[in-house]
């Protein structure tokens, strides 16, 4: 069975942040024969999960989706795993974004492509249509996910994925910060996880 790797980036972000290329490059140095899929999402949350089903669908013939996903691509893995049944981690990931995104309405410039766009009422909407149960302890599902977490993460509440994933394995880091520090060292520890050998 053919398996690929999806890596799912976080809000205002894209393919080249660190964590993206130092997945990609772990990859090729450890699994060459693993696919490495990470997308530039488009803006709007519907078009974002839009396009990463198509994907996935588009390639579901014999082939095993392994989800890493960061901040608000994290909240995008966690909707994708219980649709999909596949195994995710989730790096520092947003717990309720409709939330936190209400204080980014307005026009936002992604520093990475230059794309201008705006955040509406209606992408905070979107983005409560994706919301997804916290795992029970007896729910088969709950072993889906590994969830990484700092206590330095200046931008979201480790603890709101602490709370939500308690069932889940979890790792948490005292200190770092937003872009998790140091993710280059968890690599093995994710592609572990997947059980990729």
């Amino acid at each position: 069975m053919k398996k690929n790797i999806l890596y799912i980036h976080g809000f205002n972000s894209s393919p080249l942040s660190i964590k993206a290329e130092q997945t990609r490059q772990y990859l090729a140095d450890n699994f060459p024969d693993i696919d490495f899929f990470c997308p530039q999402l488009v803006s709007t949350p519907e078009g974002a999960i839009a396009q990463l089903e198509h994907l996935i669908e588009n390639h579901c013939l014999n082939t095993k989706w392994y989800l890493i996903g960061s901040s608000l691509g994290g909240y995008f893995a966690s909707y994708l795993t219980i649709k999909y049944n596949c195994l995710a981690v989730l790096v520092n990931p947003a717990i309720r974004p409709y939330e936190l995104l209400h204080d980014y309405i307005g026009e936002q410039v992604n520093p990475y492509t230059q794309e201008v766009y705006q955040v509406t009422g209606d992408h905070l909407r979107q983005l409560q249509v994706l919301e997804q149960a916290m795992p029970t302890i007896d729910c088969q599902q709950k072993n889906n996910y590994l969830v990484m977490v700092q206590t330095g993460d200046e931008v979201l509440n480790y603890q709101q994925a602490v709370e939500k994933y308690q069932h889940c394995r979890l790792i948490v880091q005292r200190g770092g910060d937003h872009s998790f520090i140091g993710f280059d060292k968890c690599l093995a520890t994710i592609f572990d996880f997947f059980q990729l050998d």
